[in-house]
């Protein structure tokens, strides 16, 4: 058992010999806000005095903390030995006796404070430079399959915001996923067909751009988006080629949806390895279009006909009507997601699927995926899918465009980020300047995406996300660079890590302890925050600690360096989760 299960058992024990059967699951156990207070806390005493109850023998019985003799002894209990929290906790350490793995309990204001045994951190420790590829890892998902959509862009336009945080977001949770011993695949759902090609297409042809060329598409969707608001003659040409798209009748309008898709599909490659994302299966909306037509169209007992197109009244399910076929016959994002599930469906089973988009399209999801339950085809799919969302970036300067003076894209950002993170890796010991300054530039903007609450909208500041003192990614990679640094002086020292077990447990050791728990409830409340949280308390542990020791030239060397071994491996962990690379010298 571990020391947590340890202690839950105890309390539950503890709560029996007062009259009230508590099982260990149902104990709140927390990690300490304060180290001073220990390194877990339980409020059980004041949570237990609103749940009073007179115990019932079978109660006892099944709960499996006492005997059927004590639960009978117990069940003529009334009531708890008293209604204060705070006399209530101190009776409660009264009666939990000696804990493995615990050294010393205290209560404090009705609360709990339970503090670990040396030798517990000591044996953490040893495990972490034992297996450090393992450290972290946990089995919340293990045998099952999760399909983890994200990122998204649309083939003809640029690469936005929105999609930078959305694969942000999306890879961490696959990374999260796998690290709790889930199978997991990455899928890429992209818009190849619909009005953003037809106006990139007209646009094109307008300017006498070159559609193999992914800077121009941009330029060129910009035109036409422009001209279908403005111009009714053009909004007539773009309706037709979007048309074209559809059923490939034009020779010439192939040519040009086949170049421009293959440029932009490369192009988009490009970024996804300057992000750390290699993906398993692309979905395309000219693949899932015809799927999801059918699917609409044989299914008139779920859709129905209203003013010419075809909708899903979402009424039903306490939402609202959406148009899935339009009146011209053409299929809608509705449509394309019915047959995206189909397509997933028939990836394998799985237990999970899991989609990341803007927050902005909650409502149009939760009516299709509703839609979907009634579709025999894919209700199975459908009820195994979860969908994040994300919020909006905004940007502190109050602008909304780059420094060349074009709308920030995602990809923009990136560049721009770049260039000056270049200033600061000229300055380091890297030995590749250049790759230096983009693992600092995708640093410094994954972790100003994940260090919040995925729904929530985020203020950049591109000041604050490259400092190296602070609550940034590039903070947390320079202290990952300086342990890496340590260790390799060490090494040259012929100092080879080694755990003292009888050494009192330091701030930075207690807090790693926590590393594998902020994991798992990270993955299970799929919430990358978590772990963004937890690194950069503990950076700024390990660097107040590293700024008041010597480690390599002091006392107790190699209990040190194993402690600077122990620390790398923990950010090396996290940085990989968050999707940020680790850079050795900085």
């Amino acid at each position: 058992m571990t020391v947590e299960a340890n202690i839950r058992e105890a309390l539950s024990r503890a709560l029996a010999s007062f009259g009230t059967v508590v099982s260990p699951d149902d104990i709140p156990l927390e990690c300490s806000n304060d180290l001073k207070n220990g390194d877990y806390s339980s409020v059980v005493a004041k949570k237990i005095l609103a749940l009073e109850r007179k115990p019932k023998k079978a109660d006892l019985e099944q709960s499996g903390v006492v005997s059927k003799q004590e639960a009978k002894e117990l069940s003529r209990m009334i009531k708890l030995p008293s209604n204060n929290p705070d006399e209530l906790a101190q009776r409660l350490v009264a009666a939990l006796g000696d804990i493995p793995g615990v050294k010393q309990i205290t209560p404090a204001s009705g609360f709990i404070n339970f503090y670990l045994a040396d030798s517990v951190f000591a044996q953490s420790l040893q495990n972490i430079i034992d297996t450090p590829d393992e450290w972290g890892k946990n089995d919340l998902h293990k045998g099952e399959r999760i399909m983890v959509e994200y990122t998204d862009p649309n083939p003809f336009k640029e690469f936005h915001i929105g999609h930078l945080m959305s694969n942000a977001i999306g890879e961490s949770i696959a990374r999260l996923c796998e690290f709790s011993n889930a199978e997991v695949k990455r899928a890429n759902y992209q818009g190849d067909v619909g009005p953003h090609v037809a106006k990139a297409i007209w646009g094109i042809q307008k300017l006498g751009v070159d559609a193999a060329d992914s800077a121009a598409l941009g330029k060129a969707y910009a035109a036409g988006a422009s001209a279908y608001e403005a111009d009714e003659l053009a909004k007539a040409e773009i309706d037709a080629i979007n048309a074209k798209v559809y059923d490939r009748s034009d020779a010439k309008v192939n040519e040009l949806y086949a170049k421009g898709r293959t440029a932009s599909l490369k192009h988009f490659e490009e970024i996804y390895e300057m992000l750390g994302t290699k993906f398993d299966h692309y979905f395309f909306e000219s693949e899932t279009a015809p799927r999801g037509l059918k699917l609409v169209h044989a299914h008139e007992d779920i859709f129905e006909k209203s003013d010419g197109a075809i909708v899903y009244k979402g009424e039903q399910d306490g939402l609202h009507t959406r148009v899935f076929i339009t009146s011209r016959s053409t299929p809608t994002y509705e449509t394309k997601d019915l047959g995206l599930l189909e397509f997933k469906q028939e990836r394998g089973k799985l237990d999970e699927s899991i989609t990341v988009t803007a927050h902005e399209q909650a409502d149009y999801f939760k009516v299709m995926i509703a839609a979907a339950k009634h579709v025999p085809e894919v209700k199975d799919i459908a009820s195994k899918t979860k969908h994040v969302t994300h919020g909006m970036m905004r940007f502190a300067e109050g602008k909304m465009s780059s420094r060349t003076g074009n709308v920030i894209t995602g990809e923009s950002l990136l560049g721009d980020v770049a260039e000056v993170a270049k200033e600061r890796a000229a300055e380091s010991r890297a030995d590749d300047h250049e790759q230096l300054s983009k693992d600092i530039a995708v640093a410094a903007i994954k972790y100003q995406i994940l260090r919040q609450a995925s729904g929530k909208d985020i203020i950049f500041d591109r000041e604050r996300a490259l400092s190296l003192e602070g609550d940034s990614g590039p903070y947390i990679q320079y202290t990952y660079a300086r342990a890496t640094q340590v260790v390799a002086r060490a090494k040259g020292a012929n100092i080879e890590p080694s755990v003292d077990i009888n050494a009192t447990a330091i701030d930075p050791v207690r807090l790693m302890y926590r590393f594998p728990g902020a994991l798992e409830r990270a993955a299970q409340e799929l919430e990358p925050h978590l772990v963004a949280n937890f690194l950069i308390e503990f950076a700024a542990a390990f660097n107040r600690w590293y700024a008041e020791v010597r480690i390599v030239d002091g006392e107790d060397a190699a209990h040190k360096v194993a402690i600077t071994e122990a620390a790398r491996t923990t950010l090396k962990n996290g940085l990989y989760l968050l999707g940020i690379p680790a850079p050795e010298k900085m």
